[in-house]
């Protein structure tokens, strides 16, 4: 199966919901960045579904995917990466209870994960990666409400 990465890109409070990554060991080259949320696709899950248990798992938030709007091919990590718009739901945000919360040994070396709104005017001032797609984010960010 193809390794696939999918991530949501979600517009809430005058800002958009990321995770925050502080003292990742496992990276050389950025030990603290922004990222959009998301994670590896399952076994049998379609790109949208494994979107939704993402950021549930992530953010303790019920999202809906409203469409695609980037794809892209990480040479780095050898994989596709897919990036969905999508809309709040319901629930808490910031109440995520995925294994990235846990004492979880596979996530030792990942740092802490610490979700953030970050609004709209500072977006273009953080480390948000993977760095292609923050540039074509900012360019269509205000098409997202």
């Amino acid at each position: 199966m193809e390794r696939t990465r999918v991530a949501g890109i979600i517009p809430l409070q005058n800002g958009f919901v990321f995770m925050h990554r502080v003292g990742v060991m496992k990276r050389k080259d950025y030990q603290e960045y922004y990222t959009f949320p998301g994670g590896r696709l399952e076994e049998g899950e379609t790109p949208e579904e494994g979107t939704i248990r993402e950021i549930k798992e992530e953010f303790g938030i019920k999202v809906k995917v409203v469409k695609k709007l980037y794809e892209i091919y990480s040479e780095k990590f050898d994989r596709k990466e897919l990036f969905f718009l999508c809309e709040y739901v319901e629930g808490e945000f910031g109440t995520g209870d995925g294994p990235e919360f846990s004492n979880d040994p596979n996530y030792r070396d990942c740092g802490k994960y610490i979700p953030e709104i970050v609004k709209r005017e500072e977006i273009e001032n953080i480390v948000l990666l993977p760095l292609q797609i923050k540039n074509r984010f900012l360019e269509d960010m205000n098409q997202f409400s």
